[in-house]
């Protein structure tokens, strides 16, 4: 039968219409199916994890399950990342030059240039896409950070969330970082968790692992064939370093004799395994404001407080290698452990955040200028709460130099030690290793390279387009070949690097980078050169026997800058600017009990930089509890009723203070107002009403430091303390302590800003290394 002019709806189809069933034949559009026998893949990425952390690097960690992938498979010791988080995931998951995809820097501003979109464009084919093309179900767990921070919060655009990119599914952390105990704010797929207390023993670690291995076995019991992609993006190691204690106790005593004692066993045992040509030098940080001083120099006191920090980080760690564990496991109880790619590796080196002393109080450590003379950056807690859920804390440079043992410098700079990081990569069925192969690989890898090298091991494609447009052509290279034969050369020969003004260009063995001091000019004279083949800790700078290198380096580092968007160069994080429309979210809000938590970037404008005002209305008389609160142990403040008391309470940072007063018959109005004042202080006044009246002030707390950067962590809640506590002694008494009266609303009323535009992006450029 011919299918009438008029009729609609018939286009595409394959079959036959007649205007019967049994006149016509039906059709269904071919479905993505893998090939037979395609490998399952596992991409684990950690975060701010450095070189030398893990056993088959040389650590002393315990790592038996990453020991137990590098037996079997490939050790990359010549892998590149970038300097810092966002880029390196935004690299991983496009096979794109991290600029070129958007991310020049961390997803934690808008600046309003090409190479600093930080959403990924409509025409960026992601890993995950060109895998469900290929029939592949797709989830992701853990660290996402590809989202500005901005986008967030309910009626934002999702463009660059987990399940518009080609995931599945996804359950994890939206932001650049969060608490192990008491997450801010967990996302299942495309919504915010309404989880508001976590239960006992609760580590975010495990909690991860369990969505992983849960998915794992639901995709089985449903499908038996259909190959899977897992990208597990670890919180960890990213601070504040947090830790079970029965975890922490494996590792106590064994960091007391220090970290250049560690630094010198882990150098050895690479060394011993090839890792590194005879010859090596083990680089060491000199320069002032990366320098370490000797262990042996330091006193008792210090050495003990320092060894508990890294005993912690030990023990998360070990955490990550439990959830290796956990996923090896599984795969292998369903037979399926030899025809898994497994991919492990880390976003950046490790991180000098800590500081030269480390910090008990973490975000109190990101806020430099301008900085008030008695500022604490290190609240002196009780040593023994270190790495548990009641200290945000980091541990002192001096352990990031041996993470990133043996090379110079930390996450944020192009030197190497910012962006060598380990690679494992494993799969039995696919990259059998030779009896006379020891496996380790010293051909040169950079991020984008995984996204081309898996589907090349898979035996996949990638679509040309993405949403009818022609995708962008990849950077990467497949190093497929590579990690079969270890005598091949590295297709990957040339690389630009840039973050904050730090500049590198890798050439064929040759390295030439730039440790660019914020308010120099980024001239040619700041280029160091480095023959990193025989000198690869880049401890011997040439720059000044190969001036004809160096200025053919520097001419192709400033052609790769203009066709990967580099441009413009900003210091630091870059330009720090907000789109206008952004300044909305500080117009006054009125929240009405059983409001969600508000999102944390949302919270943060109604206070940050600024004086406000909060009006608790109540209905009636009576009731005990929380009105408002906004933080939790990494700071904030909260205002509850308890026993005919107004009770405000603030958490400077770790360090509380608080006052009260009785609560007058009639009261219908409690206000608390926040006066910004310079120096970064806030003068608080408590006052309660009758709801006609003008409030009666009852209390105040003046000359707090404000709350600035990545805190407070947690968002508002209204009527109850929820996730975070931000007073652990009333959390222990009353739990989150719901308001049981009758509580009408919460207002927020902003004021002014304290301090100009300008000054304020000069507190936050450093501020936000935090949520990197």
């Amino acid at each position: 039968m011919t299918i009438p002019e008029h009729a609609r709806g018939y286009e595409g189809f394959g079959g036959e219409i007649g205007r019967t069933a049994a006149e016509s034949t039906p059709w269904w559009p071919e479905e993505p199916t893998a090939p037979e026998g395609a490998p399952n893949i596992i991409v684990v990425l950690l975060d701010d994890m450095g070189y030398s952390d893990i056993g088959p690097f040389g650590s002393e960690i315990d790592t038996p399950n990453l020991d137990r992938l590098a037996a079997t498979g490939v050790r990359l010791t010549n892998y590149h990342t970038t300097p810092v988080c966002s880029p390196a995931r935004a690299a991983l998951l496009t096979g794109l030059n991290p600029h070129r995809a958007g991310y020049g820097s961390v997803a934690n501003s808008d600046p309003g240039f090409p190479g600093l979109r930080l959403e990924l464009a409509d025409d960026v084919l992601s890993l995950p896409e060109a895998l469900r093309a290929n029939g592949y179900a797709t989830y992701a767990i853990g660290k996402w950070h590809l989202a500005r921070d901005a986008n967030l919060a309910p009626g934002r655009t999702r463009d660059s969330w987990p399940l518009q990119r080609g995931f599945d599914r996804y359950y994890g952390s939206l932001e650049g970082l969060n608490s192990f105990f008491h997450p801010n704010q967990l996302t299942v797929d495309n919504d915010a968790s309404t989880v508001e207390e976590y239960p006992d023993g609760y580590y975010l670690t495990d909690d991860l692992t369990d969505r992983a291995v849960s998915l794992i076995k639901d995709l089985r019991a449903h499908d038996g064939e259909k190959p899977f992609f897992l990208y597990f993006a670890h919180v960890a190691m990213h601070g504040p370093h947090q830790a079970k204690a029965e975890d922490i106790a494996r590792y106590r005593g064994r960091y007391g004799h220090g970290w250049d004692a560690v630094r010198k066993a882990r150098f050895a045992k690479q060394l011993a395994e090839g890792l590194f040509p005879e010859g090596t030098e083990a680089a060491r940080n000199t320069e002032p404001g990366f320098d370490v001083p000797a262990w042996d120099d330091l006193e008792p006191e210090e050495r003990d407080r320092y060894a508990r920090y890294m005993e912690v980080y030990a023990a998360m760690v070990d955490s990550v290698d439990q959830s290796v564990g956990r996923l090896l496991d599984t795969v292998e109880a369903f037979g399926e452990l030899d025809n898994t790619i497994v991919v492990f590796t880390s976003d950046n080196g490790g991180t000098a955040e800590g500081g030269p002393v480390g910090t008990r109080s973490y975000f109190s450590q990101f806020v430099h200028h301008p900085v008030p003379a008695d500022w604490e950056r290190d609240v002196a807690h009780d040593p023994e709460l270190i790495g548990s859920e009641k200290l945000g804390v980091h541990y002192p440079r001096g352990w990031a130099q041996a993470s990133n043992t043996p090379f110079r410098f930390y996450k944020g700079q192009t030197f190497a030690g910012g962006v060598r990081v380990p690679l494992i990569v494993s799969w039995p069925a696919g990259l059998a290793r030779a009896e006379s192969d020891d496996g380790v690989r010293h051909q040169y890898g950079y991020v984008t390279d995984l996204f081309p090298t898996l589907l090349d091991l898979a035996g996949l494609k990638a679509p040309a387009q993405r949403a009818g447009r022609e995708a962008q052509e990849r950077d990467g290279v497949s190093l497929a070949e590579v990690l079969r034969k270890a005598e091949l050369a590295s297709p990957h020969t040339e690389q630009y690097a840039e973050f904050g003004g730090h500049r590198g260009y890798y050439k064929d063995g040759w390295k030439l980078v730039t440790l660019h001091k914020a308010g120099t000019p980024f001239d040619d004279n700041e280029w160091e050169l480095y023959d990193v083949e025989a000198d690869p800790t880049e401890i011997r700078n040439v720059a000044g026997e190969h001036p004809d290198l160096v200025k053919e380096l520097a001419a192709a580092w400033e052609a790769a800058a203009w066709r990967n968007t580099v441009f413009p160069l900003g210091q630091g994080f870059g330009p720090r600017s907000r789109r206008p429309s952004h300044a909305r979210l500080a117009d006054p809000v009125r929240l009405l009990p059983g409001t969600p938590v508000l999102e944390r970037f949302r919270s943060a404008q109604l206070i940050q930089y600024r004086s406000f005002t909060i009006d608790v209305e109540l209905a009636d008389d009576g009731g005990d509890g929380v009105l408002v609160s906004h933080g939790d142990p990494q700071g904030g403040y909260i205002l509850y009723v308890e026993e005919g008391r107004i009770h405000f309470a603030y958490n400077q940072f770790g360090r509380i203070s608080a006052v009260s007063a009785e609560i007058p018959a009639g009261t219908r109005r409690i206000r608390l107002t926040a006066e910004a004042t310079p120096r970064l202080r806030w003068d608080f006044h408590v006052a309660v009403g009758d709801g006609v009246r003008e409030p009666v002030p009852v209390a105040e707390l003046p000359g707090r430091f404000q709350l600035v950067g990545m805190a407070p962590w947690t968002g508002i809640s209204v009527g109850r303390d929820a996730r975070g506590p931000v007073l652990w002694d009333l959390r222990e008494r009353r739990g989150l302590y719901p308001f049981n009266g009758e509580l009408t609303a919460v207002t927020y009323t902003p004021g002014a800003l304290a301090f100009g535009p300008e000054e304020i992006k000069a507190i936050q450029r450093e501020a936000e290394l935090a949520a990197d």
